[in-house]
């Protein structure tokens, strides 16, 4: 007999919020999972008015707060077995301590917190409930990330000597935050979004595809934030040049002004023997190029060991993909199989097993301390005009 599908508690996500969507689907991806209760809004009324009107039925809650303290008292297979939360970034902290303190698991979206301070706090709390903790780093769900970091991390680069990891967008290269879009809003005003708006809101992924993709980490930056938007209060370009912990160095950078651009996520990895490709919005594929040789495509679903390039690949990799070769997965995929990895451990911390959010297929609490430190480093040269700073 299967096992049951696992609750899904929602914290934020009303009000017309996008990321909720992806999340939701993914979670219900696979029949193992399912949505089951909600907290949608800071307000009461419009939380519960939400949940009534959400597309399927939930139990919704006025608060996170009401949501985990009933929860809590609701049989095994009636209560929530893990908290995803999709609020603004300044409502990632309280929620996610709470559910730690409740034996909640939690799967949060980036960035994990606004401050350092926090993130060092919301680390040692899941250290020490011994409880399962994921950060929605999206990308490195597709599985062409995956088989990246296997070429990388299995030395077929050679030593990796730069790094170019970029996340270019162009949709605030106005002052669309005055027009009532909610989503800018927030995403502007450095008591919601943080201390940098560009470098947090998806800097922090062009950073995480260089640490999951390489292993490597950054040690010193040297950085420069940007506000090319009049009246700005944090910066909408972001770009940091870095010291990599093998000596090797990288360029992170994002921008929100690059009118053309939609989610432009990408990295190119040149190491001593070879090059490496890759880009988000052509995820089906990843491109390898050698010295004296023409390039060579990896796709999706089409991959082969042993080829002359590619050596033994793991069969738990060369089980991932869902569809064949040709018929495209893509975001909702790359969510779904970040939440199935994250199902596996919850299922065995419910079962008293032991688990290890090691990073390796899914970001975990500390690769989104990693991110908060990142920043706050970028921060710090930026206001020393660009001096070196460590992490």
């Amino acid at each position: 007999m299967p096992p049951r599908p696992l609750n899904v508690g929602l914290i934020g996500g009303g009000a017309g919020a996008f990321i909720v969507h992806p999340h939701q689907r993914a979670i219900h991806f696979d029949g193992t999972r399912r949505v089951t209760a909600a907290a949608l809004h800071p307000d009461p009324q419009v939380a519960l008015r939400e949940a009534e009107q959400w597309a399927f039925p939930i139990r919704g809650y006025g608060s996170y707060d009401e949501m985990i303290a009933t929860e809590q008292k609701l049989p095994v297979g009636e209560r929530i077995d893990y908290a995803l939360i999709v609020t603004p970034n300044h409502v990632h902290f309280d929620p996610a301590m709470k559910c730690i303190a409740a034996g909640i698991p939690v799967f949060c979206e980036k960035p994990l917190t606004v401050t350092l301070d926090e993130s060092k706090r919301l680390a040692a709390a899941v250290r020490e409930h011994k409880i399962p903790f994921g950060v929605a780093h999206t990308y490195i769900g597709h599985w062409t990330s995956r088989l990246s970091r296997h070429i990388v991390r299995s030395g077929l680069l050679g030593e990796i000597r730069w790094v170019d990891a970029y996340y270019l967008q162009g949709w605030l290269a106005d002052r669309v935050e005055d027009t009532g879009l909610v989503q800018a809003e927030w995403r502007v005003d450095p008591k919601r979004a943080g201390a940098s708006g560009a470098g947090g809101d998806i800097g922090t992924h062009a950073l995480m595809q260089l640490r999951y993709v390489t292993g490597l980490d950054v040690q010193r930056v040297s950085a420069r934030l940007e506000k090319f938007v009049s009246g700005r209060a944090i910066d909408d370009h972001f770009t940091t040049y870095c010291e990599l912990s093998n000596g090797g160095k990288a360029l992170v950078r994002s921008t929100q002004i690059a009118i053309g651009h939609l989610n432009n996520l990408g990295i190119e990895i040149n190491g001593t023997k070879g090059s490496l490709l890759w880009r988000g919005e052509e995820a089906e594929h990843l491109t390898i190029r050698l010295p004296g040789q023409p390039d060579r495509t990896y796709w999706r679903g089409a991959v082969a060991a042993n080829d002359g390039f590619l050596g033994d690949l793991p069969d738990d990799l060369m089980a991932e993909p869902t569809i064949p070769p040709g018929h495209p997965e893509a975001f909702h995929d790359a969510f779904a199989r970040l939440h199935r990895c994250f199902e596996q451990d919850v299922r065995a911390y419910q079962a008293g097993e032991s688990f290890d959010c090691d990073g390796s297929k899914y970001a975990n609490v500390d690769d989104g301390r990693i991110g908060i430190a990142f920043i706050t480093a970028a921060v710090q040269s930026q206001k020393r005009d660009g001096a070196w700073v460590e992490v």
